[in-house]
């Protein structure tokens, strides 16, 4: 599986730095400018220190990237997190960062755009844009990890929204709530 992974301005990158370390599929890294003072600040993370867990980093200013044409397939494009600007553009039809560009080939494509956010709350404008994603296939996200096995500490919390992340992209299971019932 390849898959393109966006990280943007939004709060909540130490989802997108597990996501990469426990992914096993070809991943492709996009830091927007404000992810990565934001990756910086919230886990002490930067480009570099995720360079062993991708096969490559595009610039978010370079539109010549491989993600920026449909010509070049890949599996998935993940935001996360997604800023509201970001999902803004998107919803727009703006294409002026690698990042949104990207955005748009799925969308044109009809690649899986898995969109992340973590805001909260949401203005009606933003929900009317999320709204407007999903009607062109975008699946919509929160960042919201289910609780229903009761986590203990952070991590626990943090790897039940990834392995929720992973049973969407069809690379892992999660085990449901009483799924033992359903076996």
């Amino acid at each position: 599986m390849k898959l393109v992974i966006g990280i943007t301005g939004s709060s909540g990158s130490i989802y997108a730095v597990e996501f990469l370390k426990r992914t096993t599929a070809n991943k492709y890294l996009i830091v927007t400018k404000w992810g990565k003072v934001v990756l910086q600040d919230e886990t002490g993370e930067s480009e570099n220190t995720l360079k062993p867990f991708v096969k490559r980093i595009f610039k978010d200013d370079d539109l010549t990237a491989p993600p920026a044409s449909g010509s070049n397939k890949f599996d998935a494009f993940v935001i996360l997190p997604a800023s509201t600007s970001t999902i803004g553009k998107i919803a727009s039809g703006l294409g002026d960062t690698l990042i949104t560009r990207t955005a748009q080939v799925c969308l044109k494509e009809r690649y899986k755009l898995i969109i992340c956010v973590r805001e909260t709350p949401l203005a009606t404008n933003t929900l009317e844009q999320l709204t407007k994603l999903s009607s062109y296939g975008a699946v919509i996200m929160p960042i919201s990890p289910p609780l229903y096995f009761v986590p203990k500490t952070v991590d626990e919390y943090i790897h039940s929204f990834v392995d929720k992340l992973h049973g969407v992209l069809g690379i892992g299971e999660q085990k449901g709530w009483r799924a033992e019932e359903f076996e």
